[in-house]
């Protein structure tokens, strides 16, 4: 009984926290389609580009249009995606809208810069900051990530490439609509640079550095992790191609301000050591991340 208790407390307060995320998430980017995107008709990709463009020959709200052209793509998705995906998208689709006219349509908010190239730069900020938190409050604004599944499905295309490929495909036909060639370079500026920011707000900021180490001291490498850097690890046998001979191989985990303090010391200690650093942006352990839903 306690156990089902525990587990309907953990999942309401999940939900909680998922609502506060994509409710947070939708107000960043309504003020980014405000403020940046829809003044000097940038084009971020999907949906949302598409109906900055109609907003541009028609007087539509942007936010009406994302919900009317994503009607039709979420009925067919439903065929064969999951009923919890096409909810949780829904759901993010109507807030995001919701908010993108409240901010432009009904508040009326001027533009915040006269310089496109600013424009850009903070409209891809905000909207890959937005659109990251409403990703991690596991839904989704629809638009070019259905679209990718939907191609995936019936195309056998990755859905990677399918999403890529339309939002290439949308902010492209933005110079067409805009009768300017600087239209789609600065769409594909703010693609980037959301890009990025989804996946800072979605791997995190403080990532740790991975090091995998062979050399032929490695108890004195594995003291000086241990007893210096207070980190742990792991040895593992190993047989090196070239020489033929048996040793270990060090792998550990530490925080990215101690990887130059780590290499100094192998640099000193075997200057011929062989040495794989790689990011590892989520770490669960004692002296990293607990294991708890955020």
């Amino acid at each position: 009984m306690k156990k089902i208790i525990l587990k309907d407390r953990i999942t309401l307060k999940r939900l909680w926290v998922d609502s506060l995320l994509i409710i947070s998430g939708s107000i960043i980017m309504g003020i980014g389609y405000a403020l940046f995107l829809i003044p000097f008709h940038l084009v971020p990709g999907g949906l949302s580009g598409i109906s900055i463009m109609i907003n541009y020959l028609l007087p539509l709200p942007v936010g009406l249009v994302i919900i009317i052209l994503n009607i039709p793509i979420l009925l067919i998705s439903y065929r064969f995606l999951s009923r919890k995906y096409v909810f949780t998208t829904l759901v993010g689709m109507l807030c995001s809208s919701v908010f993108i006219d409240f901010f432009n349509e009904i508040l009326k908010w001027p533009k915040g810069t006269d310089n496109i190239l600013l424009a850009a730069i903070y409209g891809g900020l905000l909207l890959g900051l937005g659109l990251g938190l409403v990703f991690r409050g596991e839904a989704s604004t629809g638009g070019s990530d259905v679209i990718g599944l939907i191609l995936n499905k019936y195309l056998g295309v990755s859905v990677g490439m399918g999403i890529m490929v339309t939002d290439f495909i949308i902010i492209s036909a933005s110079g067409l609509v805009f009768r300017q060639l600087e239209a789609p370079l600065y769409g594909y500026i703010v693609l980037f640079i959301s890009s990025r920011v989804i996946d800072l707000v979605l791997q995190g900021w403080n990532f740790s550095k991975m090091v995998i180490i062979t050399s032929s001291q490695p108890e004195k490498i594995a003291d000086f992790i241990l007893h210096q850097l207070e980190r742990s690890g792991s040895a593992l046998k190993s047989r090196s191609l070239y020489l033929n001979r048996e040793g270990e191989i060090i792998i550990t985990v530490i925080h990215r301000k101690q990887l130059a303090e780590l290499k100094a010391f192998i640099k000193k200690t075997d200057p011929g050591a062989f040495v794989i650093v790689n990011d590892t942006y989520e770490v669960l352990g004692k002296g990293f991340k607990t294991n708890q839903a955020i």
